[in-house]
């Protein structure tokens, strides 16, 4: 990591389905990537940049960069300084949990704004870092719903169900399909397209325009996420990165901190997560 940067990546074990990250970035740049959880970015100084979508946007100090599960966005720094943020990413699940408990929304919700200027807002995400920190349990928990509780109300809400997919969004489907499937051995685009009935061109367009990246972006990002299920089950880094499809653990460490902002090895730690050796008995 550049001097002067600092990430710590953790899990607190009395707030289940949600992990922290609290980090001073300079020159890190995050490549366009997704979660599966939610992201609930507190800047606390500086000023972070980030594409989202198909938009650059800025969070500074009282703002919150707000990240829907699955949605594409990168990340890098706005000012010269840098940017330092406490982040939470709750699980899906738990957030429409809060949402129906609080809220009486039923089924998937989501934010529709990517930075909320709400000062308040922002120190209860900080609260709910602190509280973990000092080992307050209940005050962890009840941060986390009062400020997902609050965020929903003003700037979220149910999702829309999606519009019934043309061929072009079917095709991507499929593709993403064989990707997940071939994720060690992809095939080449053109071999690709040939296989859906398509032309590579035609199925990159319709891969963008489904996932918001192409093919081979969305496949890196797929492997990143797979390594950390195997890392979060004690799976070594050096063996997670071969299961995956990258040619070594130097090739996963790269792009493992381009998209979650610390190498494996220090992510695995921080989640009290010890590394199985080959053979070991479980």
């Amino acid at each position: 990591m550049a001097s002067g940067e600092r990430a710590r990546y953790w899990r607190y074990p009395e707030l289940p389905g949600v992990d922290l990250l609290h980090a001073h970035y300079v020159r890190k740049a995050f490549a366009r990537h997704t979660h599966e959880t939610f992201v609930f970015a507190a800047i606390t100084d500086g000023v972070e940049a980030f594409h989202y979508r198909d938009a650059l946007v800025h969070a500074g100090p009282g703002q919150i960069a707000l990240v829907n599960p699955d949605t594409p966005h990168t990340g890098h720094a706005g000012v010269p300084e840098g940017w330092t943020y406490r982040t939470i990413y709750p699980d899906a699940e738990l957030i429409r949990s809060i949402a129906a408990d609080t809220l009486a929304l039923r089924g998937d919700v989501g934010f529709t704004e990517p930075v909320v200027d709400d000062p308040y807002a922002a120190q209860l995400v900080i609260g709910v870092h602190r509280a973990a920190e000092e080992g307050n349990a209940l005050a962890a928990d009840s941060l986390l719903r009062l400020v997902t509780a609050r965020m929903l109300r003003s700037h979220g809400g149910r999702t829309t169900p999606p519009a019934p997919r043309s061929a072009g969004a079917r095709d991507a489907a499929r593709a993403r399909a064989v990707l997940e499937e071939r994720m060690v051995d992809p095939p080449t685009l053109e071999r690709l397209a040939a296989d859906l009935g398509t032309s590579p061109f035609a199925l990159l367009r319709a891969f963008r325009e489904a996932y918001g990246m192409p093919p081979h972006t969305w496949l890196t990002d797929a492997r990143v996420r797979r390594a950390r299920r195997l890392l979060d089950a004690g799976t070594a880094p050096a063996e997670a990165a071969v299961a995956v499809g990258f040619t070594d653990q130097p090739h996963l460490n790269r792009h493992f901190v381009r998209s979650v902002g610390v190498p494996p090895g220090a992510y695995q730690r921080s989640r009290g997560v010890g590394p199985r050796r080959r053979g070991a008995r479980t």
